[in-house]
């Protein structure tokens, strides 16, 4: 399944809670998950048993719509997670939140990842001084994310950082908002990500 380009506030209706993919609408309360808080269709607002199945493939669903991804890359990532030592599920969530466009949305350059993958692979983003156009690109702690300078003026960055100094800013970046750049200074505790995602679903999907 290719990665999704469609309209992205009918998939926050669908599954009822904000993903993130309308970034100043979503703070205006102006987003029509806030104006229809149901699902899109005619029956749209009649309750649904959801199945096991059900549960589980929405959860990942949630997931692939909410940080960018096709199915290919995450069952890649799935299969990294469950190599490595420790929890499968926060072991997935931190795959995701390393992924760079989604560092660069986290410090507040954009206020979508999708404005974030837009940015990074039109070259407009440096890590450690080098040109990366790859949205994908696993930021490591320790690294430095920056704007380049011919973009640091650039009037959707200029507003996503002011929206962020609302939201407030990730515990696991420091950020200089004059100077556009940032550290990813460690990975995340999973109580600190904040998502609307059980992973634990996504590990059982996977698994079977």
């Amino acid at each position: 399944m290719a990665r999704y380009r469609g309209p992205v506030e009918k998939i926050e209706r669908r599954f009822g809670v904000s993903l993130n993919m309308k970034g100043e609408r979503r703070l205006a309360g102006k987003s029509a998950l806030d104006k229809r808080p149901y699902a899109p269709g005619q029956h749209g607002q009649r309750r649904k048993k959801v199945s096991e199945y059900g549960l589980q493939l929405n959860e990942k669903q949630k997931a692939k719509f909410m940080y960018g991804v096709s199915e290919k890359q995450m069952r890649s990532l799935f299969a990294e997670a469950k190599r490595r030592e420790g929890n499968t599920g926060y072991n997935l969530i931190n795959l995701l939140e390393q992924r760079l466009d989604n560092v660069v949305y986290r410090m507040g350059f954009a206020s979508t990842r999708r404005f974030a993958r837009q940015f990074v692979t039109h070259g407009h983003i440096l890590v450690d001084g080098k040109r990366v156009d790859i949205a994908s690109y696993r930021v490591k702690p320790g690294q430095k994310v920056e704007i380049r300078e011919k973009s640091k003026n650039n009037v959707q960055v200029v507003r996503a950082i002011e929206l962020t100094s609302q939201t407030g800013m990730a515990p696991w970046v420091d950020v200089d908002g004059e100077k556009k750049f940032g550290i990813f200074t460690r990975l995340p505790e999973r109580e600190e990500v904040v998502i609307p995602v059980e992973e634990r679903f996504i590990v059982e999907l996977y698994s079977k």
